[in-house]
């Protein structure tokens, strides 16, 4: 009897398709893929919310993302003011390839062992600090002062100031590229943003200007678009990174901007999703976020999403499964549900608008998320 031997060829495509197909259904699975093992963490600084306690408390606050978001720990934080009270939270960002994190507050940059969770420095700065960003390998970190006129450019290993740039513009949020070729420097002062060469950190370019002064913004993995939220608007402005030009006003429809209680402009927080299909904006007196589809040109608003607070930040997981607002909700991306409310040890709701994932494997970080919400299409994680 002849025996039929099976076609291996035709097997193993037709295995490759079927993942594809998988993949293309779900644009989270390489990403989730590549994180096969890890430990996904949340690490949420506090007080996050100006200095209120009662979001949190003092501290890092660290969740198990894969266990329902359930509280492990808390890390010892500095940041303390003449009388023994804690600052401000300002900040984040963490670095895998160091192993290290670091936390501002108004006036100092602390900076953490990712192992041991051990403060290893704490330094305050002239014109105090904001929210910073970091390079993928960790060797530098850009620091804005406080709403004053200049950044620090850092060493990440040891805080040392290489770099002041003065750019009299009112330092606020700051990004530095997943390729860790540019920096984006917004301020609240300016309709303008800046982009820096981080080899030799000087402006090499200006984006804008946008309508009103800058607030919190994100920036596409490509680095070829930036969305910005600026005073008085509900809603996001678009930005070509590498014309300069302003491309587009997108205005949410169907709710008033309202009185805020915080921050003072109707959207204070806008994310991409990782794969980018999706932007996500705050909205701060109707208590929600917006949903808008990242595919077309301008986004079309798609989706809106009830919240227990104003958020006033939002950002996501590395594999994009999930949306952290600063209200402490946890949102099912796919689903648009709430799925879980962060709490700290005593069961109380937390909320902070600085967190960020860090995922470990053997007792090492292996990545590290960002606060801001940054597209990562065609950007492996890190």
């Amino acid at each position: 009897m002849k025996t039929t031997r099976p076609d291996w060829t035709r097997i193993i495509l037709l295995i490759v398709i079927g993942w594809l197909a998988t993949a293309q259904f779900c644009p989270q699975a390489w990403a989730a893929g590549t994180q096969a093992g890890a430990r996904r963490l949340l690490y949420v600084a506090e007080p996050g919310i100006r200095n209120y306690l009662e979001y949190g408390g003092h501290g890092v606050l660290v969740f198990d993302i894969d266990e329902g978001h359930r509280f492990v720990k808390r890390i010892k934080a500095a940041g303390l003011d003449e009388k023994g009270e804690p600052l401000n939270i300002k900040g984040i960002c963490a670095s895998a390839v160091s192993q290290k994190f670091y936390v501002t507050t108004t006036r100092t940059l602390s900076c953490f062992d990712l192992g041991s969770d051990k403060i290893l420095w704490e330094k305050p700065y002239d014109g105090g600090c904001d929210r910073m960003s970091i390079s993928p390998d960790g060797k530098v970190i850009y620091l804005p002062s406080l709403e004053k006129g200049h950044w620090h450019v850092l060493d990440g290993a040891t805080g040392e100031v290489i770099k002041k740039i003065v750019l009299n513009s009112g330092a606020h949020n700051t990004i530095v590229g997943l390729d860790g070729k540019h920096a984006y420097l917004a301020g609240l002062k300016s309709p303008l943003l800046r982009v820096t060469d981080t080899r030799t950190h000087e402006v090499i370019r200006e984006v804008g200007p946008f309508s009103q002064f800058i607030r919190p913004f994100t920036i596409n993995g490509s680095q070829t678009l930036c969305f910005v939220n600026v005073n008085d608007l509900l809603g996001f402005e678009i930005g070509d990174l590498a014309s300069g030009k302003m491309l587009h006003r997108v205005e949410v429809q169907g709710f008033s901007k309202g009185q805020t209680k915080r921050h003072g402009c109707p959207s204070h927080g806008i994310g991409l999703t990782p794969d980018e299909k999706e932007i996500w904006v705050t909205d701060a007196s109707n208590s929600r976020l917006h949903i808008f589809d990242g595919t077309v040109m301008p986004p079309k608003q798609m989706a809106s999403i009830a919240l227990r607070d104003e958020p006033g930040w939002i950002t996501f997981s590395l594999d994009g499964r999930y949306a952290y607002p600063s209200t402490g909700d946890v949102i099912d991306t796919p689903t648009r549900k709430i799925v879980a409310d962060l709490k700290d040890e005593k069961g109380a709701a937390v909320q902070s608008e600085k967190l960020l994932e860090i995922d470990f494997k053997d007792g090492r970080a292996i990545a590290a998320g960002d606060q801001f919400g940054l597209g990562r299409k065609g950007v492996s994680s890190q």
